[in-house]
C-alpha cells in the first residue's frame, strides 16, 4: 500500500512533447510534481514550470547555443521569471534516458523521471559543478525519488514501437 502523503496544490505546467516515441499520461506526470512540491526542502520559484521532451540532437543544440558545449547531455534548466509567473523550464533528453536505462539497466521511466528530478533541484538553487556539490545533489535525488517510489507516484513515460 502506497504511503499516504498529503500533496501540495497542484502547480501550473506545461509538457511539451518533442520526441515522437514518448508517451505518458499527463495526470501520473501531475502527481509527480504534486508530490515534488509537497516535499520539505528547495523547491523551484513559485510559477509555471515548463517540460521539454527532446531527443538527443534538439537538446545538444540548446546546450552548444546556450552553453558552449556541443556535447550531448540528459538535462539542461532553465530559469524562470517569478515575477512573470515562471518558474522555469526543465529539458530532458529522450534518447539519453533510454540509452542510459539499458546502461544501467533500471526502467526508462524511472531513468527519466531521473532527470526531471535533477531539472527540479536545479531550479531550486541546486548544482553540481563541484564535488561537495554533486554529492548534495545525488542525495536529494535519491530522497526525492524514495518518496516518488514510496507514494507510487511515478510518472509511467514509455516509448511508443
Amino acid at each position: 500500500m502506497p504511503a499516504k502523503i498529503t500533496l501540495a496544490p497542484p502547480r501550473l505546467w506545461a509538457a511539451s512533447r518533442r520526441h515522437s516515441r514518448l508517451r505518458f499520461s499527463k495526470p501520473a506526470l501531475a502527481r509527480c510534481l504534486q508530490l515534488l512540491d509537497s516535499r520539505p526542502g528547495p523547491h523551484p520559484p513559485p510559477g509555471e514550470l515548463s517540460l521539454a521532451f527532446l531527443t538527443d540532437s534538439a537538446l545538444a543544440q540548446l546546450h552548444d547555443q546556450f552553453l558552449a558545449d556541443p556535447a550531448p547531455t540528459d538535462v539542461i534548466t532553465f530559469p524562470g521569471d517569478p515575477a512573470a509567473g515562471l518558474a522555469g523550464e526543465i529539458c530532458l533528453s529522450v534518447d539519453r534516458a533510454l540509452a542510459e536505462s539499458t546502461r544501467r539497466r533500471c526502467s526508462f521511466a524511472r531513468e527519466l523521471t531521473l532527470y526531471l528530478v535533477h531539472g527540479w533541484l536545479h531550479l531550486a538553487g541546486l548544482d553540481d559543478r563541484t564535488p561537495a556539490a554533486r554529492r548534495a545533489m545525488r542525495r536529494a535525488e535519491r530522497r526525492l525519488l524514495a518518496a516518488i517510489a514510496q507514494a507510487r507516484a511515478w510518472p509511467d513515460f514509455r516509448l511508443r514501437s
